[in-house]
């Protein structure tokens, strides 16, 4: 078994490292995530469905996987890249090494990457596809990175959404939320629930006939990977749902498809915001928060002025992308970065209390 592996990007920077995880090949688009922890929520966020991640926190695996700690029922990422790697861990609240767990979720990943040069390079270079392997050629990499499609266009959110709904929380909880499901996280799920929520989540291709049966008092559009603006059956669903008048909270994905839905554009990012400390301005309060964020796409600021039912609600302070927007005269907001987010700052946790808010007014 070779002790090499490759990490080529598509525009030929090529990385000699070592094997972690399923000794063979992977691609998809790489992007970094500037989180010092939480390297088992980022791995099982569906949002990263297609997507290799680095890791720019110098050691990975040091303390172990819990069952708890993941946002779905399996890692969703292509592939891993970090500078150092850990077999050993420290929790006694594990139960399996990050080894083992990459092995039976069949992740491919590659360490002893010097991280900070390839985040560099990110940054300058922008989002692009990329191949991991431990078992091809350099040469051999260059055709079957070929093989790997764009991120830009790409439709995904039904690949992850659930194939049936199901429920959560209490039954004889006061308030029916309906949840669809473009790849959301579990943690969404547990806010809504602590809240007095009984939710039912619902496949992403969900007619709102369908969910109306169930009478749910309000609806959650949630997280999900891939291009928004190729999803029209959920930018029909979404308005459909903006026509029923009742309470409607966005979040990441959710967010995109609410302003698609109302007649605003998307865009693909350079390299998007992926951490847990970006900051972000509450135009409404006045308040800055900081938040967990994960997207490769946002709202165009352009032609707002020609949607004067839609508000801008909340800023990213170090690039000025919308963050936030509410429609006027209507119970509906929505967010692109994640206040359930664990782990990271709690500053947004109120957005699920304003949600419950307006169900309950």
């Amino acid at each position: 078994m070779t002790d090499k592996a490759y990490l080529l990007l598509a525009d030929g920077l090529l990385l000699q490292g070592k094997p972690i995880g399923k000794r063979g090949t992977s691609g998809g688009e790489i992007c970094f995530n500037t989180g010092m922890t939480g390297y088992e929520e980022i791995y099982t966020d569906p949002s990263y469905y297609g997507q290799i991640v680095v890791n720019t926190a110098a050691h990975i695996g040091n303390y172990g996987t819990v069952e708890d700690e993941q946002e779905s029922a399996h890692p969703q990422i292509s592939g891993v890249v970090v500078n150092e790697f850990s077999n050993e861990y420290s929790r006694k609240a594990s139960k399996e090494s990050l080894q083992e767990y990459f092995e039976k979720h069949q992740v491919v990943g590659i360490s002893n990457i010097d991280t900070r040069k390839l985040v560099r390079h990110l940054r300058n270079k922008g989002a692009m596809n990329a191949i991991i392997s431990s078992e091809h050629t350099p040469e051999q990499l260059k055709e079957e990175l070929k093989k790997i499609p764009s991120m830009d266009g790409l439709e995904l959110s039904s690949v992850v959404s659930t194939n049936k709904s199901y429920f959560v929380g209490n039954v004889s909880a006061p308030i029916k939320v309906a949840a669809l499901d473009f790849g959301i996280k579990i943690n969404i799920l547990r806010n809504l629930t602590a809240r007095g929520c009984y939710v039912q989540v619902f496949p992403a291709k969900t007619p709102v006939s369908e969910m109306e049966k169930w009478a749910p008092h309000a609806y959650f559009l949630s997280n999900g990977p891939g291009d928004p603006s190729v999803m029209g059956y959920a930018i029909d669903t979404v308005k459909k749902i903006i026509a029923l008048d009742k309470p409607v909270f966005g979040i990441c994905l959710g967010h995109q498809l609410l302003a698609l839905a109302v007649g605003l554009s998307t865009f693909k990012m350079h390299h998007g915001h992926r951490g847990l400390n970006h900051p972000v301005k509450n135009l409404l309060t006045g308040l800055g928060e900081m938040t967990s964020q994960n997207h490769g796409f946002a709202i165009k600021n352009e032609n707002l002025d020609k949607h004067p039912e839609v508000e801008v609600t909340h800023l990213h302070l170090n690039d000025d992308t919308i963050m936030g927007i509410r429609l006027k005269n209507k119970k509906i907001f929505s967010v692109q970065y994640h206040p359930e987010a664990s782990p990271g700052p709690h500053d947004s946790r109120y957005l699920f209390d304003q949600f419950i808010e307006m169900i309950n007014p």
